[in-house]
């Protein structure tokens, strides 16, 4: 287990040592800083290269929820996806961001159930946009994120060693977003250099 630390400034003339040294003085073995860097940008290039070098137990230590990002919703997803992957959280100044703490833990727990419950609320809602349009004629639906481009880039980064939390990065998608992508892709390839017969989902 390691302690990651991230800091964050947003603009090149603020200086992040303040936060360098709280989060060494917190046990951080190593700290990643972005200068300049909005908190609602999800492709931040020490953001990234942090998502990368964290790994299953360790911890991603931060001054502040704010300074890793710049909205709720991209609080939460972050937090989720560190979840999926094993790594807990820990902020310095909001002692209720701690998932090394029974309390943390608790937070997390209802932090993720929202999401879920957002998540399910907006498929329930396209289910029934959808269906209402199909009855009426019209067949509809949200363009996915991940253009038949990016999916190719995707694949040349993959190709290349990079990770699924450094594409998401580049693109400011979710790591699932382009996993999901990457085997509807394979799934489709597959049924153009099969028999014909078609892949059911």
């Amino acid at each position: 287990m390691s302690l990651i630390g991230y800091a964050r400034v947003s603009t090149r003339d603020q200086n992040p040592a303040s936060q360098v040294a709280e989060l060494e003085a917190a046990g951080c073995t190593r700290v990643y800083v972005d200068h300049g860097e909005s908190s609602r940008l999800a492709q931040r290039p020490q953001w990234i290269a942090c998502l990368d070098r964290l790994e299953r137990g360790d911890v991603l230590v931060f001054r502040a929820l704010d300074r890793i990002a710049g909205s709720e919703r991209m609080a939460i997803d972050t937090l989720m996806q560190l979840r999926d992957r094993g790594v807990e959280v820990r902020s310095l100044t909001e002692s209720a961001i701690d998932t090394t703490t029974a309390a943390g833990t608790f937070v997390y727990s209802i932090m993720a159930a929202l999401a879920q419950l957002r998540v399910d609320t907006i498929r329930e809602n396209t289910r029934r946009g959808l269906a209402h349009a199909r009855a009426q004629g019209r067949v509809g639906g949200r363009p996915s994120v991940m253009t038949p481009d990016r999916i190719e880039e995707a694949r040349r980064m993959r190709a290349g060693g990079a990770s699924l939390a450094k594409i998401a990065g580049t693109f400011g998608v979710g790591a699932s977003s382009v996993a999901r992508a990457l085997q509807r892709d394979d799934a489709l390839q597959a049924t153009h250099t099969g028999e014909g017969e078609p892949i059911e989902e």
